[in-house]
């Protein structure tokens, strides 16, 4: 289990996030919004060991995270950055495999397990193209695909943090990539999402931390955390709350 305790960031002097208490659960998908700003980003820095703690820990299985060696963390921890910069015009296959280097499960299964993630992020048809060719929606569903198969086919003890991993992409494809994630935590991973769009964190995810200006604002369920005024009171976003007519969860309108 990943779990932060009274974390505490800061940058040039000044705190940009403060006082986050979280454990994220095998199984689970945990939402993460708020509005630019509000240290989004700076939590799964932090999460991922990319950003030190000022105050509180970051802790994995009960052990500091920067205590892990690189490579069992690796086989344990997956992390989606917002962009991923690759400048080499490799095959998407040769990306993906990209994601099986911590292992040692020999060529045969990682070659399985490179095509199932490319098929759980909707981009097998992709396998052979050029990377550099690919649109910028394309080259986000072949990242997914490879920290997938970082952790593939995922389980407990397994975390996947992801930084909007649907900025990019069309609708149906947002939610394509949401429901590979819910569905790989269906296998047991913990799993962690930022996301900007209310109504996608209201449909796929668990729990919902809604951060403002670094600090937790409100945490809890979907219908817990996204309600009228705490919209209003991060976003400045006076809203209707429905329920969505089939599925039943939340469903957000901008009055």
């Amino acid at each position: 289990m990943l779990r932060a305790q009274d974390l505490s960031v800061r940058r040039g002097g000044a705190t940009v996030l403060e006082g986050v208490d979280l454990a994220l659960q095998p199984g689970e998908v945990l939402g993460v919004l708020g509005p630019n700003g509000a240290g989004k980003s700076t939590l799964l820095g932090a999460l991922c060991g990319e950003l030190d703690a000022d105050d509180g820990s970051v802790t994995l299985d009960g052990q500091a995270l920067g205590a892990w060696a690189g490579q069992e963390r690796a086989r344990r921890l997956a992390v989606l950055p917002q962009s991923s910069t690759l400048s080499f015009a490799f095959p998407v296959a040769e990306v993906v495999a990209m994601g099986r280097l911590p292992h040692d499960t020999g060529r045969v299964r990682d070659a399985e397990i490179i095509d199932a993630a490319l098929r759980a992020a909707d981009a097998e048809h992709l396998r052979g193209r050029s990377y550099l060719a690919l649109s910028g929606g394309e080259r986000q569903r072949v990242h997914l695909a490879r920290v997938l198969a970082q952790l593939w086919p995922g389980g407990e003890g397994q975390v996947l943090l992801l930084d909007e991993p649907t900025s990019a992409l069309d609708p149906l494809h947002q939610h394509t990539t949401l429901q590979a994630v819910r569905d790989f935590a269906g296998q047991g991973a913990a799993v962690l999402v930022i996301l900007h769009d209310l109504n996608l964190a209201a449909r796929y995810c668990d729990r919902i931390l809604l951060l403002q200006d670094g600090r937790p604002h409100a945490f809890g369920s979907p219908d817990e955390v996204l309600q009228a005024e705490p919209l209003r009171a991060v976003f400045g976003l006076d809203v209707l709350i429905q329920r969505h007519p089939e599925r039943g969860h939340p469903l957000i309108v901008a009055r």
